[in-house]
């Protein structure tokens, strides 16, 4: 058994150092606004190496994927693809700034003895778009990176093995499902809940998911990419204050990582998890 879900004890997972971006490439709507800047590279490795002593202090084993000139926004390892309790699936990104990762982490998880699922070929399919709400109920975001062809590939390899597929259509500007919406516990997200469509509402009020609302401008502050670890503990950043005070207030032990220069990529420290076993 790989990951079984979102929110059981993380115990593995696979990261890569940020090494080669030099800069926000105008990919998304946060990176759009640092474009052509020149990122920190010292602030960059300190964040990533904080995320790795986060982890170790935790007991996560992290595993690390080489970096390469050619893959500059490896570092966020999520979005290649996703894990369940049999083997991953390996997505298609949509941008050419990431296709040398397709190969790269295939590799990796066949190093790792992680068996492949199915590969999402036709349509598009990215990993900060892939969500646990139960067991066998996964949510996946049809935002900007993953297309309903993409989904619908998804959803059909996954159905024979008894998982329930749900596809969540959300405003392109959000990019990922990851970016407006995240499970931090087995009954508790943290949400922009009116980006989100009725029908997604409505399961998970079915699944008794209570949501911790934020505002629009959240999702453009990392307010909902957190991390899960298991038994109440989630990764969050410093600055998400009001976020960070919710999830106290509902019992949550919150990890706070000062990380600023990263996330002007476009991704937090969910974007830079690829779980690789939760018990």
């Amino acid at each position: 058994m790989f990951v079984r879900n979102g929110t059981s004890v993380l115990k593995k997972v696979l990261t890569c150092p940020p090494t080669f971006l030099d800069e926000a490439a105008p990919i998304n709507e946060i990176s759009k606004k640092y474009q052509d800047q020149p990122l920190d590279k010292e602030k960059l490795l300190d964040e990533y190496q904080q995320l790795l002593d986060a982890y170790a202090k935790a007991g996560v084993q992290v595993e690390q994927l080489t970096p390469q000139e050619s893959m500059t926004n490896s570092v966020f390892a999520r979005d290649f693809g996703g894990c369940v309790k049999e083997g991953y699936i390996l997505g298609n990104f949509k941008e050419p700034l990431r296709y040398a990762e397709h190969s790269a982490y295939e590799e990796k998880m066949k190093e790792l003895g992680i068996p492949k699922l199915l590969e999402v070929k036709n349509g598009l399919f990215e990993g900060g778009d892939f969500a646990f709400l139960r067991e066998n109920i996964i949510a996946v975001g049809i935002i900007e990176r993953t297309n309903l062809e993409g989904f619908n590939e998804l959803k059909a390899g996954l159905e024979p093995l008894g998982y329930q597929v749900y596809p969540v259509p959300a405003d392109s500007r959000y990019l990922h499902l990851d970016m407006c919406f995240n499970l931090v516990d087995d009954n508790l997200a943290v949400a922009y809940e009116d980006g989100l469509p009725t029908e997604f509402k409505q399961l998970l009020q079915e699944l008794a998911i209570e949501i911790i609302k934020v505002p629009e401008e959240a999702i453009f502050q990392h307010g909902c990419n957190l991390e899960s670890l298991g038994n109440h503990r989630v990764l969050s950043l410093k600055q998400n204050k009001d976020v960070n005070d919710a999830l106290r207030e509902h019992g949550m032990d919150v990890i706070e990582l000062d990380i600023t220069e990263t996330l002007k990529a476009g991704g937090g420290p969910h974007c830079m998890t690829f779980p690789l076993d939760r018990i």
